[in-house]
């Protein structure tokens, strides 16, 4: 890829730490692609602790005078996007509609998705970041799968406090956990410059040494698990919730991952020889150092994960160790930065 395809000035200066860059042209559709299906009209309600509650309609919103914004995004699964242009209206341009309660401390901004999903910071922080409601990107309307027709836009946080599709902002005296923070262990501060992705590990010591000794991790959700240098060799971790797991230097060879969430897992210098991930969760995934011969990735979500050094990174893991019996499908590159998508390219002794 041409040098003058990424942003330019300092881009690893900008980047968090354990973040890749993702060049202009990638925008990986992360959680659910479409809005919950509705006949109402869309509108935007303001509610909670507010002196006017009001339901501004889409159309409405859309007939505002907008600011243009340049953002640097980062995903909670280890990509980054920088200098992404958005149109849209700042937040507090949007609460001055409805007037803001004296009582109120905190922001919560909920979604018209399947779940009705939602996520929350506090008041202050929202507008001290510079929180805006975008409608569009890139100079035209923001795609649906990326939160179009509206969605909030949060500078300086993971983007997951980005909610899609909204539909509704409440001002709370008390905090409400939203979908992410409160079911799936997000960290509700999300700050990418302290790596804030998860809360405390869910579970104990001795659960999980008897975990450990049957070997048998399926359908079980254990975030945060801590599980390095262990002798877990032909772990049975189907469909298994493993978010932020630590596996550094672990036995698993033949290891069975198919289905599971492994998302921001931590496998460097993991014996991962015949492991099975078909189907599996891998985005920010961590592979660098790890034996991966034999290892089956088929249909497998690689967004954001990582088999060698990116350029600006100053880690001691070196590259992966693949070969032909790595099962990885072509088209799985493409969720890669070039520098992951390049080595893979390399050690599969394909042609570029």
């Amino acid at each position: 890829m041409a040098d003058e395809d990424y942003p330019s000035g300092d881009a690893a200066g900008r980047l968090p730490p354990n973040q890749a860059l993702l060049p202009p042209r990638r925008w990986p559709v992360v959680g659910e692609s479409a809005p919950r299906p509705s006949d109402m009209p869309w509108t935007i309600t303001l509610a909670g602790l507010v002196d006017r509650p009001v339901s501004i309609p889409l159309d409405e919103l859309r007939a505002w005078p907008r600011r243009r914004y340049t953002v640097d995004i980062h995903c909670v699964t280890r990509w980054s996007k920088l200098d992404m242009e958005f149109e849209g209206l700042d937040l507090a341009e949007l609460l001055a509609r409805a007037g803001v309660s004296p009582d109120a401390r905190f922001a919560s901004f909920v979604a018209r998705s399947e779940r009705n999903h939602s996520t929350s910071l506090p008041l202050e922080t929202a507008l001290s970041l510079g929180a805006f409601v975008a409608l569009g990107v890139q100079g035209g309307p923001l795609p649906e799968e990326h939160g179009g027709p509206v969605r909030m836009v949060v500078p300086g946080r993971y983007f997951y406090k980005s909610v899609k599709w909204l539909e509704r902002i409440e001002l709370l005296a008390e905090d409400r956990l939203g979908y992410w923070e409160g079911e799936t262990g997000y960290h509700n501060n999300a700050d990418p410059w302290r790596e804030e992705r998860y809360i405390v590990a869910g579970v104990r010591k001795l659960e999980l040494k008897a975990l450990v000794q049957a070997r048998d991790f399926s359908g079980r959700d254990l975030l945060s698990v801590q599980a390095d240098r262990m002798d877990l060799r032909g772990l049975n971790a189907r469909k298994a919730v493993l978010r932020n797991a630590s596996f550094r230097r672990a036995d698993l060879s033949g290891a069975d991952f198919a289905g599971a969430n492994l998302s921001n897992g931590h496998l460097e210098g993991a014996d991962l020889r015949g492991a099975v991930f078909r189907g599996a969760d891998l985005e920010g995934a961590n592979f660098r150092g790890a034996d991966l011969r034999g290892a089956d990735f088929s249909g497998a979500s690689l967004f954001g994960a990582s088999f060698c050094p990116e350029p600006e990174d100053r880690e001691a893991w070196g590259e992966a160790r693949l070969d032909r019996s790595t099962r990885i499908e072509p088209e799985q590159l493409e969720k890669l930065s070039d520098a992951q998508a390049a080595f893979l390219t390399r050690a599969l002794g394909w042609r570029a």
